[in-house]
């Protein structure tokens, strides 16, 4: 098991192999359809008032039962992660197959792609705080930050190759 510490560096993403098993701790934020879109208009216009650089985004609702990770190959999921990565994002966690498109964006921008078990329990008791960052007005969709961890993982996408 690698340990991975947000904000992770380019070069400990490149050490990761698809099939790794990892554990992720530290700050990671949470999007999924709602949010996700609205989050690279932010960006767009320039008016994202923290770094996510290096950073870690789950696919997940927050709600009071929990976070599990949504489907990733959701068009307004996966249509965000070529530009979330190109912009810092280096780790994207949720479940399914993405398309090959977006694997070839992940590897042009030093980024992957982890599975995790869609077990909320489990991954719940891996939070230590949370707090709505954006997107309040989307309920359990807002955009978090959360403090966590050892998360855990399988590498599904690096390096341009897919589990």
């Amino acid at each position: 098991m690698k340990k991975i510490t947000t904000p992770v560096s380019e070069e400990e993403i490149l050490s990761l192999d698809v099939g790794d098993q990892i554990s992720i701790s530290g700050i990671m934020y949470t999007g999924r359809d709602a949010a996700l879109p609205q989050l690279v208009e932010l960006i767009i216009q320039d008016k994202l008032n923290f770094n996510i650089e290096g950073s870690a985004i789950m696919h997940t609702a927050v709600s009071n039962a929990g976070i599990a990770p949504t489907t990733s190959n959701k068009e307004e999921i996966e249509s965000t992660i070529p530009f979330l990565s190109k912009n810092g994002v280096k780790i994207h966690i949720g479940k399914g197959m993405l398309h090959e498109e977006t694997i070839k964006s992940l590897k042009e921008n030093n980024s992957i792609f982890v599975i995790t078990p869609p077990v909320a329990a489990l991954l719940t008791s891996k939070v230590i705080e949370k707090k709505c960052v954006l997107f309040e007005n989307e309920g359990i969709e807002a955009f978090y930050r959360l403090k966590v961890e050892n998360i855990p993982g399988i590498v599904a996408v690096s390096n341009g190759k897919s589990i």
